[in-house]
Formats: structure tokens, C-alpha cells, sequence
């Protein structure tokens, strides 16, 4: 599966990404005037957070979605600047930047250990590499739930598969590169739903693994589905967690 366009990604999922971003900044050591590169950035998410809070002399955000970078470039700023690029293939020079962060996209990505020694390529010595995933198989709950719900009616349906969204793999992943100082934490938010309908409605944007489950189904099942679902969560406010696992580590 591939984000393509910002609107339906901010309805489903990014809007929980953005409660993301600053927890992760703080665990990246300060850098006042540094140059950074948001690889996968999306819709700009962590991009704009940095420019907020990071005082960069620049940051490059890398998308290979121009729907994507439409939406992030949306945010006016003379050190921000975006470029169609994929994370195997980083449109910019060797040894460029001081800082070189990924969010929630490794585990979209085809070949992630490329995509590791491009964000090594492109660092400067002594640079910090870091990135987060969703962690599709236990943090999330609001798909968790769903997916369980699905799974009582349908035996086939697919689930979430991201193998590298766990600690081991991440951490295998960053050795891959030959980082020092490689930690690995999880990050945490609430996902906060008014009520069932506004839980439900992200759902049928069909851009996602399980809205694109939803869009499959016929009409008599998907309202199984629904009703199932809301049986499962409480009345009124829904509070779930959301967790990612961070990763850090140092180019030498």
C-alpha cells in the first residue's frame, strides 16, 4: 500500500502523526542552525514541526508523492524546501546534512536497508540518523480493534504486515548502516474519537490497508462490520493509544 495524497492520509492517520513528531524531536539531541532532510516526509508533518521548534538553517523534505508534497509545501517558510525523491535514491549530495529523519514511512518502503545506507550517505560525520514507525501489530489500537472485529466475520481478512515495525527489526535495520549509539524507545499518543461515528468515518477514505478493506466489502457486510465494531467500544468519548518505536543512531 502507497499514500499518494495528503487529504484522505490526514483524515485516516495523520493527524496522529503530527502528536508524534514533537515527542520524537526530543529525543534528538539540539542543533540550532543545522541542515535536515525529512526522508518520506509526506505531508510535512515532522518537517514543519523541526521549523518550529529546531531553529534549521535548512530542511529538504523527500517525498516520491507530488499529492504529498503539495500538502507540505503548503507551509511557507525560505528554509523549508521539497523535491519528488524516494528514500533509496535521496536527490541530494553526500555528506549535506546534520540531521536525517524519517517518519512513519521505513515500513512502506521497498528495499529499507537502502534506504538506511542513503540516509548514511547524505549525512555528514557525526550526524544523527533517526526514525519512527506506527507499531501496526500491538500500539495501534484504533486498527487493532478493527482488525479483530474483521477477523471475527472475516477469516481472510489481511491484517496490518509490517515486519520492520518492532524493536528487533529496527534495531537490525540501523546495524545495517553501521551506526553508533543505535537506541530504540517507543513514543506514544491518544487517539481521541468524539464518538463511534466520528471512529468509524476515517474508515471509508479506501486509502490505507484497512479503508481499502472497508471499500472491498459488500454493503450487508460492511455494516456487520460496523455494528461488530461498535459493540466493541464505549459510548460517547473513545480514547485508544497510539504507539510508535523511535530509532536512533549516529553516522561516525
Amino acid at each position: 500500500m502507497t499514500w499518494t495524497r495528503h487529504e484522505p492520509y490526514e483524515t485516516y492517520v495523520g493527524r496522529w502523526s503530527r502528536r508524534l513528531a514533537p515527542i520524537f524531536l526530543d529525543r534528538l539531541p539540539a542543533a540550532a542552525g543545522a541542515a535536515w532532510c525529512d526522508v518520506g516526509c509526506g505531508s510535512g508533518a515532522l518537517a514543519h514541526t523541526i521549523i518550529d521548534r529546531r531553529e534549521p538553517a535548512l530542511v529538504l523534505g523527500v517525498d516520491p508523492s507530488p499529492g504529498f508534497l503539495r500538502g507540505a509545501a503548503l507551509r511557507h517558510d525560505r528554509r523549508f524546501a521539497v523535491v519528488v525523491g524516494t528514500a533509496g535514491a535521496i536527490p541530494a549530495a553526500s555528506g549535506q546534512f546534520d540531521r536525517v529523519v524519517s517518519a512513519l514511512a521505513l515500513n512502506f518502503v521497498p528495499d529499507p536497508e537502502q534506504a538506511l545506507r542513503e540516509m548514511r550517505r547524505v549525512c555528514r560525520p557525526g550526524a544523527v540518523i533517526g526514525a519512527y514507525v506506527w507499531d501496526y501489530t500491538d500500539g495501534m489500537e484504533f486498527m487493532r480493534l478493527f482488525w479483530e472485529a474483521a477477523a471475527a466475520l472475516d477469516p481472510e481478512a489481511p491484517g496490518e504486515d509490517f515486519p520492520i515495525c518492532r524493536p528487533g527489526p529496527l534495531r537490525a535495520l540501523f546495524g545495517t548502516a553501521q551506526l553508533k549509539d543505535v537506541e530504540v524507545a517507543p513514543i506514544e499518543t491518544l487517539t481521541v474519537f468524539p464518538d463511534f461515528d466520528a471512529f468509524w468515518q476515517p474508515f471509508l477514505g479506501g486509502a490505507g490497508v484497512a479503508p481499502a478493506y472497508v471499500a472491498s466489502l459488500p454493503e450487508d457486510h460492511r455494516e456487520r462490520l460496523r455494528e461488530r465494531l461498535r459493540a466493541t467500544l464505549p459510548g460517547g468519548v473513545i480514547e485508544l493509544t497510539a504507539r510508535a518505536w523511535a530509532v536512533t543512531g549516529r553516522a561516525e
